[in-house]
């Protein structure tokens, strides 16, 4: 399943839209993506906020630069030291609200530095918003998909995260299941005070599923997956794909060994079996042939949604191996007490490396 698009609907009334950006060492990628929320065609006061999360490149700089074209639409602003029990995205974005409530917002709309917005992406995303009087719309955004190792595992980490967190669940204000993709969410201002703000989520590494979950208790909110607003951030090989898998799947487990047994043997029974069962003859090749068939057909719509060539989907049993490895060395870096490192910030690491590791997040 490909996951949720956006239904169809009118013009979006003219309401304020605040939209932060956390930008840490995103020279290379932070122009395009401002550049590209400057051309929007929505209707209604937009204003800019980019906070600078400490960065040891020029992203500052680019970021003025782009700025002082377009003042009046565009503030700059530098992190403060990050505190005691907040991740680096959570005090970055906390310190955009709070500047950009001065703006009286209706919305505010978190995007990500790495991603480029078509001219209707906010259109689209508000009017989805009024329409169905949701307090939060978050779209997966389309990853970049050029290299050979992305057309290997990018559509999968797509097709995962929606049977991770299946839209059809998440939309249903009924079901518990919240989520959220954080490289486009946008949330009515009223809801995230009404959680508390930014510091509800303060410690939070999955930060966007965990938003959601708690705009969910008390409101309506809305899970998709989009072309207007895409990723340009290159994942050019196996390893830096691997290293961004990585970073957080042992937390997601909630740093459980059993859980982790549980998952590598359900990966293994469920994607690894199928291809083996081929070479044993018999029903068990029947059945091996006719679940591999099942696999492929399921991953389908994805890889579709990607425009590769259909036979990437009969590669997933490899891919979900990956995947595997990925999650094995998710828990060996947390061991180490390096967690998954993320632009020179150790993400996650056990209690007993508190001391001597700050836990944030870009």
């Amino acid at each position: 399943m490909v996951g949720a698009s956006a239904p169809g609907s009118g013009s979006p009334s003219a309401a304020r839209i605040a939209i932060i950006v956390p930008a840490r060492n995103e020279a290379d990628v932070v122009a395009h993506t401002i550049q590209s929320l400057l051309a929007q065609d929505y209707p209604g006061p937009l204003h800019i906020v980019v906070v600078d999360d400490q960065s040891s490149d020029e992203t500052a700089a680019v970021v003025r630069d782009v700025a002082s074209e377009h003042g009046e639409r565009v503030t700059v602003i530098a992190s403060a030291p990050l505190p005691a029990g907040w991740t680096g995205k959570m005090w970055a974005l906390a310190q955009g609200v709070e500047r950009a409530s001065a703006f009286a917002p209706d919305y505010f709309l978190f995007t990500d530095a790495d991603i480029a917005h078509a001219p209707q992406s906010i259109s689209a995303v508000v009017s989805l918003a009024q329409a169905g009087n949701h307090d939060l719309v978050s779209m997966m955004v389309t990853l970049r998909c050029e290299s050979f190792a992305e057309r290997a595992l990018i559509p999968a980490y797509v097709f995962f995260f929606f049977m991770l967190y299946p839209p059809a669940w998440v939309n249903r204000k009924m079901h518990k299941t919240a989520a959220a993709a954080g490289g486009d969410i946008l949330v009515r201002r009223a809801a995230l005070a009404g959680i508390g703000g930014v510091a509800a989520i303060r410690h939070e590494l999955i930060d966007d599923c965990a938003l959601a979950r708690e705009i969910k208790r008390t409101g309506s909110i809305w899970l998709g997956v989009t072309k207007n607003a895409r990723s340009i951030r290159p994942y050019v090989s196996f390893g830096v794909i691997g290293r961004m898998i990585s970073r957080n799947a042992f937390y997601q487990l909630n740093h459980s060994v059993w859980l982790l047994i549980g998952t590598m043997i359900g990966l293994a029974v469920t994607y690894a079996a199928p291809p083996v069962l081929l070479f044993f003859g018999g029903w068990a090749t029947l059945f091996g042939a006719s679940a591999w068939l099942l696999m492929t057909f399921s991953f389908m719509p994805m890889v579709r949604f990607y425009s590769l060539s259909p036979l990437w989907a009969l590669a997933l049993p490899l891919v979900a191996m990956f995947y595997a490895g990925a999650t094995v060395h998710s828990a060996i870096q947390y061991w180490l007490g390096r967690g998954g490192e993320w632009k020179d910030r150790v993400q996650d690491a056990p209690p007993a490396s508190d001391a001597n590791h700050s836990v944030s997040t870009r």
